[in-house]
């Protein structure tokens, strides 16, 4: 599964994307950080590592629903094409 952990101070929430087994705690040993996430700046930062998220869900990893509005509100950019 893919969703976010947890991370931060008390109250100063900071969050990182993740691949976990669906049944880990939140902040469980995981598989691989594909991103972070960060409320509290103005505009939040979201950083995805889009083309390991396109791999994991390739294999089957299923996405919580709030990783799925970040990547909603976040897509990948389209490769430029090389003008050969």
């Amino acid at each position: 599964m893919i969703r976010l952990a947890r991370v931060g101070a008390r109250k100063q929430p900071y969050y990182r994307i993740v691949v976990i087994e669906k049944d880990r705690a939140r902040n469980g040993r995981s598989i691989e950080v594909v991103g972070t996430y960060n409320p509290r700046t103005s505009p939040m930062s979201v950083e995805l590592k889009h083309e390991r998220i396109a791999f994991w869900r390739g294999l089957g990893a299923q996405v919580s629903p709030t990783v799925a509005k970040l990547l909603a509100n976040h897509p990948a950019l389209a490769p430029v094409p090389d003008p050969a």
